[in-house]
């Protein structure tokens, strides 16, 4: 109820969303700004920060968590707290456009569905706003120095953040020519963040097999995982869920139970972004469900 009155909200005021999305140092925040003064948006959501003007009005950054995890959830904005914060620093906000950042299409609508914004009514990639050779020198330089941007001032991130903070960098933006040009000046700040380090955070496929055979175990026990297939790619993974279910079971609402549980625990406990989780039953068992050994969730965790 509280998102479709959300929804409505948004639609009376005119509010669109827009994304920018990317790979992990491809440079988003770099270039946040440029596409903010292109499209005319008014707010920027950045790693858990709510941004207007070049100033922090609300949130947390994501960069100041000890753990790369607890990074990944920092965005999300899965903390009640943090999220109620942005929520109602938005809501307060006269804004028509809001530009949200995220790694894959499926977190930009996860954190849009946390904060009951609008669905983005246009998405754009890095390679739009950036070349090829721009973001292998990005994605270089955060693997060689482990170094991100928060798109404001550096007194802005010294005020908030002093323990992360870093280098500041200017940006200037060209407009028109002769006497009709104008340059505008945007200052960004490279921090180091606490998790940072020369290398990258990933998770093998065997630990994330062995967490979905876990949520399924302990979900409803009766269900065996006679296969699984894992495949990356930019949106995030795609996972094929193979199983043999017992005879009894009532596969419509325990099947998608178990879809929806597998999709939240593994992506709350991970940070990953899982952008498909396919179960496919390949045999139903001659041995009948017995309910009285189903461990009882209600479908989420």
């Amino acid at each position: 109820m509280k998102r479709f009155l959300a929804r409505i909200m948004w639609r009376f005021r005119g509010v669109q969303v827009l994304a920018l999305v990317g790979k992990s140092g491809t440079g988003k925040s770099f270039r946040a700004r440029l596409v903010m003064e292109k499209h005319g948006i008014d707010l920027l959501i950045d790693d858990g920060l709510l941004i207007e003007n070049q100033k922090i009005i609300a949130g947390k950054s994501a960069k100041k968590e000890q753990a790369y995890l607890a990074a990944v959830r920092t965005a999300l904005f899965t903390e009640k707290a943090h999220r109620r914060e942005v929520q109602h620093a938005i809501e307060k906000s006269r804004f028509k456009r809001i530009l949200v950042l995220g790694t894959s299409e499926r977190m930009v609508r996860k954190i849009c569905e946390a904060l009951q914004l609008p669905e983005p009514k246009r998405i754009i990639m890095i390679e739009e706003v950036a070349t090829s050779d721009e973001i292998e020198t990005a994605i270089n330089h955060r693997k060689t120095h482990g170094r991100h941007v928060i798109p404001v001032p550096s007194i802005e991130v010294k005020r908030n953040y002093p323990r992360i903070m870093g280098d500041s960098v200017k940006v200037i933006w060209r407009r028109g020519l002769g006497l009709l040009r104008r340059d505008k000046t945007y200052e960004k700040t490279v921090v180091r963040p606490a998790f940072s380090t020369k290398g990258a955070v990933q998770i093998s496929e065997a630990a994330l097999s062995q967490m979905i055979m876990h949520c399924v175990d302990e979900f409803t026990p009766g269900i065996v995982i006679s296969r699984l297939n894992i495949k990356y790619d930019q949106r995030g993974y795609r996972i094929d869920v193979h199983v043999q279910v017992p005879y009894r079971l009532e596969l419509k609402g325990s099947i998608y139970s178990l879809q929806q549980y597998i999709v939240e625990h593994v992506e709350r406990f991970t940070g990953i972004i899982i952008d498909e989780l396919n179960i496919i039953i390949d045999n139903v068992t001659s041995a009948p469900y017995n309910e009285k050994t189903k461990t009882k969730h209600g479908g989420k965790g």
